[in-house]
């Protein structure tokens, strides 16, 4: 059974920093390129970061370029995503994706397999 536990969410203030974990179990970890999508109430899932399979190749949304660092370790089976400079607008739910295709894409229906989320909130 394949799991994705989002983990590192929580409060933060505007200009502060959060790290996500995303722990990976059930599948060939190195075999899946990983995403991070957000979504707020009432709202759409949106992209937010990708990163290829050995880690070599990322894509950001272009409202958190420069400020958003996804990464992985395929020794422990374990995605990031660095979050600097946080914005109020950035308050939002983060979950973790997993995709066997080798596409590095920003379309949720490439990604198979979802995390249940962890919350950001970043106070002004």
């Amino acid at each position: 059974q394949v799991q994705l536990v989002e983990s590192g969410g929580g409060l933060v203030q505007a200009g502060g920093s959060l790290r996500l974990s995303c722990a990976a179990s059930g599948l060939p970890f190195g075999s899946y390129v990983m995403g991070w999508f957000r979504q707020a109430p009432g709202k759409e899932r949106e992209f937010v970061a990708v990163i290829s399979r050995t880690g070599d190749s990322t894509s950001y949304e272009s409202s958190v370029k420069g400020r958003f660092t996804i990464s992985r370790d395929n020794a422990k089976n374990t995605v990031y995503l660095h979050m600097n400079g946080m914005k109020p607008e950035n308050t939002e739910g983060y979950y973790c994706t997993a995709s066997f295709s080798q596409i590095i894409g920003a379309e949720s229906y490439l990604y198979a397999y979802w995390g249940k989320g962890t919350q950001v909130t970043v106070s002004s």
